[in-house]
């Protein structure tokens, strides 16, 4: 594990509360909005942002920033000069699906979204209002049990019934739907997101889709025509774009469709329990429609202009616009990102409940971090697990760092300014978020006093009041080195020349002054590795660490004998050497 050197740079800027548990660990520190919105009295309601404030220069530099997100939200821009709105705002949209619990996938979408509806904006200097809709598919049947959830066998009984009508296994909400929805919203609100929740229930019961089902009905032969291509044989005989809420058993149901009647608004169907023909409305939540025809309805029905979708959801994007357009609506503008995979390389799934959830970022680094992560390489398939959170949290540390020193085009492509809105902190850390993991695994120690005892020593003025944001990493920092770090330490004996060459660099160590800096320390640890022959040289430092540390990377070595102390390092050599 490498560090950079030491910048030098402001002092940080931190959340002066104390840690929460669970999701709310030190999330009101405005990751997403520096000056956060007015608080929503009732559901469905928008908070009001506030007013932002946009100079010639940035608009300039706005319209020609290669950062996607302005890439992006000149497509925005673009639509609206082709399809003008004359009433109403931007709305910006993302889906869910609750049929299992959040995961950190979702937060990296609605994440995403914010910063292209931040920098429209910009582009926009903020005259054109904007919302971003939050949509819960809570209608959908479920389709199997979750793994990641109690009282499976009570769940299991309610398969095929909508979201909203399966009892909540965990026994706190009217039902699984419920349930998951205010998960969701928990952690958005955490971070502070500004947005709009909708649940697919709550709009098709109560008629906001009505109309635009209706013109589904009425389009029914071209929506299908739509769709039996990319189906099989046995699914083209059933299939359907409305699937009936059977008023017998409350399940949603794939079934064929034996008559429709445009005028009166309702189809007929062969009700599987009893085997007689019902006619139901396709209005007021007695039907739902099918993935696809659902998706390009919804856009209709909300005047959506942006939505963003995983790449597995590339040919739905495209076939839900081709109906979108039967409707009489333009599909949104979008963007197809790559998915987040586990350690093993796998999709993470909601009802598997693999890869990290975000509970388990945050009980090991800062909602920053996190931010900065969701924000690179959007077009590039990641792995979430518990190995990429240093280098995270370092890389989220030396963009803050550098901000204050960039020019006003770098700064629009630096992430931080897109994270905060347009309003980064300012930051000052002596030491990297990887050098405190190092301190803490060469002492071994859990104790915060004892780091930071390393930590003054490094930076006499450093304390934690002083520091907060330093203070937050070195609790960040032992929790990380006591779950992951330790039980992963394994030590080697050292052969004859590592052994020689650990003797030479002891003795070369104490003859050096107290004052002495990590750059001479680490030309020494170079020499020593050099005249006794290791090719290629990380093979030298590979052995300090795996014979000192445990552990088969590690840190600067200069560096960290600096912050660690030259005893202290004499002492390991002579230990491991013993």
């Amino acid at each position: 594990m490498t560090t950079p050197t030491r910048p030098k740079t402001p002092r940080a800027k931190a959340p002066s509360k104390k840690r929460k548990p669970e999701m709310q660990l030190q999330a009101e520190a405005s990751m997403v909005h520096t000056k956060g919105p007015r608080p929503r009295e009732r559901e469905g309601e928008q908070a009001l942002q506030p007013k932002l404030e946009i100079s010639s220069e940035l608009l300039a530099y706005a319209h020609v920033s290669k950062a996607w997100p302005f890439e992006e939200a000149r497509k925005v821009v673009s639509r609206l000069r082709r399809l003008p709105k004359p009433t109403g705002a931007i709305i910006f949209e993302t889906g869910y699906g609750p049929s299992g619990l959040p995961h950190i996938g979702t937060f990296g979408e609605v994440a995403r979204t914010t910063f292209v509806r931040h920098a429209f904006r910009v582009l926009t200097e903020d005259k054109i209002a904007t919302r971003l809709i939050c949509f819960s598919d809570d209608m959908d049947g479920l389709r199997k049990v979750p793994d990641n959830i109690p009282n499976k066998e009570m769940v299991a009984e309610h398969l095929g019934r909508p979201l909203t009508q399966v009892p909540d296994p965990f026994g706190d909400h009217p039902s699984f739907g419920h349930h998951n929805n205010a998960r969701l919203k928990a952690f958005l609100d955490t971070f502070g997101f500004d947005y709009e929740f909708l649940s697919a229930t709550e709009c098709y019961t109560s008629g906001r889709f009505d109309a635009t089902l209706l013109k589904v009905l009425q389009h029914y032969d071209g929506v299908r025509d739509v769709i039996l291509p990319t189906l099989g044989p046995e699914r083209t005989a059933t299939y359907s774009p409305f699937l009936p809420i059977s008023p017998v058993t409350g399940r949603v149901l794939q079934v064929p469709i034996i008559d429709r009647d445009v005028a009166s608004g309702t189809i007929i169907y062969k009700e599987p329990e009893t085997g007689k023909l019902t006619q139901v409305p396709v209005t007021r939540g007695h039907c739902k429609l099918q993935w696809k025809a659902d998706w390009a309805m919804r856009w209709a029905a909300l005047g959506v202009d942006y939505e963003m979708a995983g790449k597995d959801l590339i040919d739905s994007v495209r076939l839900s616009g081709h109906i979108c357009r039967i409707l009489g609506a333009q599909q949104p503008e979008g963007f197809i990102y790559e998915l987040f995979l586990d350690e093993k390389g796998e999709k993470i799934s909601k009802s598997r409940g693999n890869g990290l959830t975000i509970e388990e970022w945050l009980n090991y680094a800062s909602p920053e971090s996190l931010a900065l992560y969701m924000y690179q390489t959007p077009k590039k398939a990641k792995r979430l697990y518990f190995d990429v959170i240093p280098r995270a949290v370092d890389e989220y540390v030396g963009h803050v760092a550098a901000y204050p020193r960039e020019g006003p085009d770098v700064k629009l492509m630096n992430p931080v300014w897109h994270i905060h809105s347009g309003e980064p902190p300012e930051a000052e850390l002596p030491i990297s978020f990887a050098l405190l993991l190092n301190l803490a695994s060469a002492s071994n120690s859990e104790d915060k006093d004892v780091l930071w005892g390393f930590i003054r020593r490094y930076a006499p003025e450093a304390t934690p009041e002083a520091h907060p944001l330093l203070d937050q990493l070195v609790g960040y920092a032992i929790r990380y080195f006591h779950d992951f770090v330790r039980p992963a330490k394994r030590y080697r004996a050292a052969d004859a020349r590592e052994r020689a060459a650990l003797l030479d660099l002891d003795a070369r160590l104490a003859k050096l002054p107290k004052a002495v800096l990590a750059e001479e320390i680490q030309a020494q640890v170079y020499a020593v590795g050099k005249e006794h022959g290791f090719e290629p040289l990380r093979s030298w430092f590979g052995a300090l660490y795996e014979v000192l540390l445990g552990q088969t990377q590690g840190p600067r070595f200069g560096s960290f004998v600096e912050l660690y102390g030259v005893p202290e390092t004499r002492s390991l050599i002579q230990n491991a050497l013993k």
